[in-house]
């Protein structure tokens, strides 16, 4: 029987990368990088060996510095090192939203207790970018319009082939849960969403309140917990 590890990594590597995007974006996939790969698949082997069913923590699209880089989703070469334990030969250069996952991530007991029942990812999986910098998938109406189908496919993908909790998931960006509680009124992918202020925004014009939005992160994780726990 195959993993969530196993289904992660098919989903990951054989995504369609765009061959023309408007407003000069371009698509990469980390996974077509050597390295990139690499990690991703200890990573994944060492947190995501199992058949469980993991409750979804969704992301606009990855960055180049942070999954970029490691192939893991809002962790970048440093965290991937000292909170996953897994050895790199990248820069050691820390991206602002991997430095307040891992703050929840500890807050939550450390990457093997978060990773054994959450899950984080994109509802766009390739890393985006324009003129070298990262793009978001709604920067611009054209872009969005493009990619919306291929977005429809990642999240369907994700929930019925990889394996996510349906009950609850959690959308990291406020604009990002417009479109994922849009797009999940029309796909009826979870039953409940909770939208929270993306991890960047957070780090870069919240920093004085860091701990109680750290804290309010892992109210809502919890709740998740919960509510999976319930339903059991």
């Amino acid at each position: 029987m195959s993993t969530f590890a196993d289904r992660l990594l098919h989903f990951l590597t054989a995504f369609p990368v765009p061959a023309a995007l408007p407003d000069e974006a371009v698509a990469l996939s980390p996974y077509d990088e050597a390295t990139p790969r690499e990690l991703f698949t200890q990573f994944a082997q060492q947190y995501y060996a199992d058949n469980q069913p993991r409750i979804a923590l969704l992301g606009i699209n990855p960055g180049r510095l942070g999954n970029g880089r490691t192939g893991v989703a809002f962790t970048d070469p440093v965290a991937l090192a000292e909170n996953c334990g897994i050895a790199n030969p990248l820069p050691r250069q820390r991206e602002p939203s991997s430095q307040f996952v891992y703050q929840v991530v500890a807050a939550l007991g450390g990457a093997a207790a978060f990773y054994q029942d959450f899950f984080l990812g994109s509802l766009y999986p390739l890393v985006l970018l324009r003129h070298g910098r990262n793009y978001n998938y709604y920067d611009s109406a054209a872009l969005t319009k493009a990619l919306e189908p291929a977005i429809r496919v990642s999240l369907s993908q994700q929930v019925m082939n990889v394996g996510l909790v349906r009950q609850t998931a959690v959308c990291l960006g406020r604009r990002n849960g417009q479109h994922l509680l849009r797009l999940n009124q029309e796909l009826q992918l979870f039953n409940q969403i909770h939208v929270l202020d993306h991890p960047r925004y957070l780090m870069q014009y919240k920093r004085r309140d860091l701990a109680q939005h750290v804290a309010a992160y892992v109210a809502v994780l919890q709740a998740c917990r919960a509510t999976v726990a319930g339903s059991a």
